[in-house]
């Protein structure tokens, strides 16, 4: 049987674990994430890891919010699955702010590192740090890095605000941040440029030209679906993971 057209180049996997989060970002596509509670359980999510992975060749997995590591079981079983499959880029992104207890901090980054977590993505800039304290963030990286597996990177992912080389005092603020992080032996991925959605739209909209068409860079081409993207709910692909195996729904997607 020939594979589905419309997603014979899905290669990734990401899960949003959760939509409720620490900060209470300004540049947030998502909006004020208010009132959010629910969350992807863990063993389902490893289980979709498992099908796809066993039809598919995945080459990531990413799980991120929201702030994932309010749930760091379920990030954990995620990316176990994602490890045994030998799916090879098991990725998180989070703004570190999870807990202020420092030892629940030093056991939740070595659970992630043995889990099988091999690229942590820290959300850093101007406008995580308006509400999420910077030293906090700082003790989660030093508890990664303190863990002995050498096959772990954690990385500053910035939001840039125009664009990575635009002079708004967002970025000046931002690029102080990304020196303090560099100073502990952090350096700073590309990270990504502010999206006129959400929040963004509603308090930064002086940065955005009204008349310009701005291009989603997370949106997928219904046609060639190179991601199955799951929601908190567990909905994917048109269906829905508690109830439908994911290398179905892969199978039998097609576009509305």
């Amino acid at each position: 049987m020939e594979a589905n057209p419309y997603t014979k180049n899905l290669d990734r996997l990401e899960f949003m674990v959760t939509l409720a989060c620490t900060g209470r970002c300004r540049h947030c596509s998502e909006g004020d994430h208010s009132g959010s509670g629910e969350h992807i359980s863990g063993g389902v999510g490893a289980q979709a890891v498992r099908s796809l992975a066993a039809v598919r060749t995945i080459d990531s997995v990413m799980t991120f919010g929201g702030e994932p590591l309010l749930y760091p079981e379920a990030v954990c079983k995620i990316h176990a699955a994602a490890r045994d499959c030998g799916i090879p880029k098991r990725q998180l992104i989070t703004n570190g702010y999870f807990t202020k207890d420092i030892q629940k901090i030093r056991d939740t980054a070595a659970e992630l590192v043995w889990s099988g977590v091999n690229d942590i993505l820290l959300s850093v800039d101007a406008f995580h740090q308006e509400t999420i304290p910077v030293n906090v963030v700082k003790s989660f990286a030093e508890a990664v890095k303190a863990v002995k597996y050498k096959g772990v990177t954690i990385r500053v992912h910035p939001a840039w605000l125009v664009s990575e080389t635009d002079g708004n005092p967002y970025n000046s603020k931002t690029r102080e941040l990304i020196g303090e992080f560099a100073a502990m032996g952090i350096k700073a991925s590309g990270g990504n440029v502010i999206f006129p959605d959400g929040n963004a739209l509603k308090y930064l909209k002086e940065y955005f030209d009204p008349a310009a068409k701005y291009e989603n860079p997370y949106t997928e081409d219904p046609n060639d679906m190179l991601t199955a993207s799951v929601s908190p709910d567990g909905s994917v692909l048109g269906g829905n993971i508690y109830d439908t195996d994911l290398a179905e729904l892969a199978e039998r997607y097609c576009p509305q």
